[in-house]
């Protein structure tokens, strides 16, 4: 068995297809009339790995609506996504391509690794089929469907917080817990979130991380970084000059 198959949990039928699958368009410049490259099958598998990822996420967020969905799919399908798939089952040593484009760092490059892994996708599909191919599509970007059902992009204030505020200035929201009440297996946490020396907003829980997201939701509510004439939007991108800072209360 190939050390990718290993790797990968699947043995081909047509060792062929995997050969096509690693096979990079660089190789046709130093090698004539070389039978293939992996550019058909990366078609191919980019509409099956599409096909996968959405039907995953429509089944584990049945409340969320297209655009939701959409941008949670994004996630795990750019090609950031597909590249640390890609690198996490080591594609790159595997690849066939061009001294050329081998000798400038194609092994590690975002394109060229994100490439591959949807090309070894539609070789698996063409090989398998669509069950095999979901169950090694669901195994690699298992981590990232866990890391999304944990905390959704769309329902994560503290993320939506910090990018408002780091479009306006560099640095990032800070949060302070003030106080925690009750018993050890029963406490109650009471947190602020403070940026650029404006406290923002206050939020309270039964752990640090649930004070801070509430602290975060009454921050996106209040607005605090706007000018009082600004119509509170999310539309709204202040520059730094209209931030009006005022002195925080003593902890």
């Amino acid at each position: 068995m190939n050390p990718l198959e290993e790797r990968i949990g699947y043995k081909f039928r047509n060792s062929l297809l995997l050969a096509e699958a690693l096979t990079h368009s660089s190789i046709s410049l130093e090698r004539k009339n070389y039978p293939f490259d992996n550019q058909r099958l990366e078609f191919l598998g980019d509409a099956v790995l599409q096909l996968v990822v959405t039907e995953h996420l429509y089944l584990l967020f049945p409340d969320f609506s297209e655009g939701r969905l959409t941008k949670l799919r994004t996630r795990i399908v750019s090609r950031a996504g597909l590249k640390n798939h890609a690198s996490a089952i080591g594609i790159g040593g595997h690849l066939m391509m061009g001294r050329g484009e081998d000798a400038s760092g194609g092994r590690t490059r975002a394109s060229t690794l994100s490439d591959a892994f949807e090309s070894l996708v539609g070789a698996i599909y063409l090989d398998g089929g669509y069950a095999e191919t979901r169950d090694f599509i669901l195994r690699e970007t298992e981590a990232a469907f866990a890391l999304i059902a944990a905390e959704p992009e769309e329902i994560n204030p503290k993320g939506r917080l910090q990018e408002l505020l780091q479009a306006i200035a560099p640095s990032a929201p800070l949060y302070e817990v003030m106080d925690q009440t009750g018993p050890e297996h029963q406490k109650h946490f009471e947190c602020r979130v403070v940026w650029e020396s404006i406290e923002l907003a206050r939020g309270s829980g039964r752990s640090k991380k649930q004070a801070e997201v509430e602290a975060a939701t009454a921050a996106l509510e209040a607005r605090k970084w706007e000018p009082p004439s600004t119509p509170a939007t999310s539309a709204s991108r202040p520059s730094r000059s209209v931030i009006k800072k005022t002195p925080l209360s003593p902890k």
